[in-house]
């Protein structure tokens, strides 16, 4: 059995959720060159099947090497996987296409800061994540920039375009929550059925809309804007709900649109303005407080049985019967009672209550 590992709290967790808010962030400043004659519908479809087409080849390629790292989905998955691909890929998408042909740009943009918000809160009152001031403080410095970044000095139009938008964030809220429950398995199986089956919904509802197909050269740069913005991001986010908990990966993803504004002024030649100054400020100042977060304090592992990918660390003291193997690897596995002290996120194994 090989020497148990140490490192940091914030590893691999943190770098990977901003990872995946940076490839995120991307996406829209490089949708937008996109855009000229392509449907908004059709546009998606394609961006969502390129991450879908991409995780499939990338899967095929790695074949029985994918499958022994990674837990993969069982039968008690697949509802789980339904509705977050359902809340995620269609639900949302559609209302808030249809939300935004009823709404302003400007309001819907506001609102579209909902989806942190919404993930927030069902993480903490729903499945109960601990959540302190220190965090709600640095999420709600987060969104506040987001806010900022995002208003056009108009305010949200309460109608039903506004309701549509909110809506949609509330299912990608519910969607991310969803998807907390099966992050334990291959983060690229979940993200490549995800992005297979938004793309053909999305590219259907184009078509049906009268939509026609753009040229071949814009298809290939969108299904890789795809492949990266949308699938990639969307494996490392998966994998950072396993080390971090739903609350804290959404706060760190609601940076995205302030990468994207960041990225707009060196791809567009978007004017650099003192709103975004003032947005960047809060958004440090969030990251700040998320990343000198030091949640520790005695606590009780209880047995435990699963499978998932996982190293030999403090919380996997276990014995293989042929030998040594290839780190990380998955098997089922127990977990013993356990009582000890560390720095510690609400991850796979520290799902417990605070009194």
């Amino acid at each position: 059995m090989s020497e148990p590992h140490s490192h940091s709290h914030l590893w691999p967790g943190v770098p990977l959720a901003l990872g995946s808010a940076v490839l995120f962030g991307a996406t829209p400043p490089l949708s937008k060159l996109l855009l000229n004659g392509v449907n908004p519908f059709m546009l998606a479809g394609l961006l969502y099947l390129g991450a879908g087409l991409g995780l499939a080849l990338y899967r095929l390629l790695r074949g029985r090497q994918a499958a022994a790292g990674e837990a993969q989905l069982t039968a008690g998955d697949i509802p789980w996987l339904a509705l977050a691909i359902g809340m995620g890929g269609i639900i949302a998408p559609v209302l808030l296409m249809f939300g935004l042909t009823l709404n302003t740009a400007s309001s819907s943009a506001l609102l579209l800061n909902l989806e942190g918000l919404a993930t927030m809160t069902i993480a903490w009152l729903v499945y109960r994540e601990n959540v302190d001031r220190r965090l709600l403080f640095g999420a709600f410095a987060i969104l506040a920039g987001a806010v900022l970044l995002s208003w056009q000095g108009e305010g949200v139009a309460f109608n039903r375009g506004a309701l549509l938008v909110a809506g949609a964030c509330l299912a990608w809220g519910i969607d991310n929550n969803f998807t907390r429950r099966i992050s334990a398995t291959d983060p690229v199986v979940i993200a490549m059925l995800k992005g297979l089956v938004a793309g053909v919904v999305n590219v259907g509802l184009a078509l049906a809309g009268g939509a026609l197909f753009p040229p071949g050269s814009v298809i290939a740069a969108t299904a890789a804007v795809g492949f990266f913005g949308i699938g990639v991001s969307l494996v490392m986010f998966i994998v950072a709900l396993r080390h971090l908990g739903t609350a804290r990966t959404g706060a760190y993803y609601s940076l995205a649109p302030f990468i994207g504004a960041l990225l707009a002024i060196a791809i567009l030649g978007d004017a650099v303005t003192l709103k975004l100054a003032a947005a960047g400020l809060l958004m440090g100042v969030g990251l700040w407080l998320h990343l000198s977060e030091r949640h520790e304090h005695e606590h009780d592992h209880e047995e435990l049985e699963h499978k998932h990918s996982h190293v030999h660390d403090q919380h996997h003291q276990h014995h293989h019967n042929d030998g040594p193997a290839d780190e990380p690897h998955s098997h089922w596995h127990r977990h013993a009672p356990m009582r000890h002290r560390h720095p510690h996120y609400p991850d796979l194994h520290h799902r417990h209550g605070h009194g």
